[in-house]
């Protein structure tokens, strides 16, 4: 490796998007890497480097970020207790203080703003509001790169369940029929931000990034799934049953709200994803492929 390479720091390596950005940081060859996690001993050959850092110690991130060209933050809205806007701020100001020249964020649509404040989705906009942090930080360059709605999702938090009429499948507030629904497959987040790493011209003033490998509607990925052998129901419910059902549900009911008045992106999406694929070197996994490829095919009766 070479003593020139620039160095990055990854925070939220053990994650899917983090790890995803430490894997493509390393084959691309031209980075040294140093992951970020609260416990570096569990983890000490992912990286070039593997540094203690936790995001709700800001006396540990001066240190991890020591030496850095660049950082990339992502923040994880489902941990309990967390304050992502406190986090963020600790991540900024730690940055700066280490000299950081490109910091990257990873962000999501304000539904707040988009949705005129009829919407409330606290872990889209809290992201998004941090946006403005890092604008005013003075960093040389900052990117803002957007996760679509996980492909991944749909094996794991939101995965087919048993329904009542004894198909598998699913039963959401959401209107099947209506494209809304921004998809990817998040392993592949890290070809964007190396693309932003290393092409600062496209992607090093601001510009907002999103992977997209596909756009969809519910009845979209369930055709998709069934045409590869799959038997998957959909039924739309209330979402005020919807809301009811488990501890957290109200947050989904209201960010599937919001995609079906506004999909997931927002509007005026096209030319920040043609962007971010032009900075990625390539087009991302579409939903047909990324499901044959992942989504175990039932064997014949």
């Amino acid at each position: 490796m070479s003593n020139t390479q620039k160095l990055i720091a990854v925070v939220g390596a053990t994650g899917q998007q983090g790890g995803a950005v430490v894997r493509a940081l390393q084959a691309s060859g031209q980075f040294k890497v140093r992951a970020l996690t609260r416990n570096p001993a569990k983890h000490s050959k992912m990286a070039d480097e593997v540094v203690a850092a936790d995001l709700n110690r800001p006396e540990t991130l001066r240190a991890a970020f020591a030496g850095a060209h660049g950082v990339f933050v992502v923040t994880n809205a489902w941990e309990a207790g967390q304050d992502e806007s406190k986090q963020a701020l600790a991540a900024v100001n730690a940055a700066k203080d280490a000299g950081v020249r490109h910091f990257i964020w990873s962000t999501l649509p304000n539904v707040e703003t988009i949705s005129g404040g009829t919407i409330d989705v606290p872990h889209f906009t809290d992201k998004a509001k941090v946006e403005r942090i890092v604008r005013e930080a003075g960093f040389s360059y900052h990117t803002f790169v957007i996760a679509p709605f996980y492909y991944q999702n749909l094996l794991g938090a939101m995965a087919p369940q048993k329904q009542a009429d004894g198909t598998a499948g699913w039963a959401l507030p959401l209107d099947p029929e209506r494209r809304v629904i921004h998809m990817g497959d998040i392993a592949e987040i890290g070809r964007i931000v190396v693309g932003a790493f290393t092409q600062l011209e496209l992607a090093g003033h601001g510009e907002h990034l999103p992977l997209v490998g596909d756009f969809l509607s519910f009845n979209e990925v369930i055709a998709t799934l069934n045409r590869q052998g799959h038997k998957f129901s959909f039924k739309q419910v209330p979402r005020e049953v919807f809301a009811a059902w488990f501890p957290g549900a109200a947050d989904i009911a209201a960010m599937l709200a919001y995609f079906e008045a506004h999909t997931y992106l927002g509007s005026n999406s096209r030319d920040a994803i043609a962007l971010a694929n032009k900075v990625a070197g390539q087009q991302p996994t579409n939903f047909a492929a990324w499901a044959k490829a992942n989504f175990a095919i039932p064997t014949a009766a």
